[in-house]
């Protein structure tokens, strides 16, 4: 909550006097900032990573949009395809 509002002051000086008034260190602060970058991780990714080598690592986009239908995950292709192509998965 105190990096958050730290987070709304724009200049350094004022950064600093806002560590100070919260009694924070401006480190800690950067290093909130920091933790707040680190992208969280996906459950679609994780289901289309499992559909795919559940099936021996041959389905494509379309194949395992219908995989996951068929397990009650609602997705598209599309996204299906982009995480995919994130995750490195290409079918053999």
């Amino acid at each position: 909550m105190i990096y958050t509002l730290i987070d709304h002051v724009q200049q350094k000086a004022k950064i600093v006097q806002a560590c100070r008034v919260c009694g924070s260190a401006a480190q800690a602060t950067t290093a909130a900032r920091q933790r707040a970058k680190e992208p969280a991780i996906c459950v679609a990714s994780v289901q289309v990573k499992a559909a795919f080598r559940a099936n021996q690592s041959c389905y494509g986009s379309r194949r395992a949009v219908d995989e996951l239908k068929a397990q009650g995950m609602v997705i598209g292709r599309y996204k299906v395809r982009r995480l995919m192509r994130e995750a490195g998965l290409k079918p053999v």
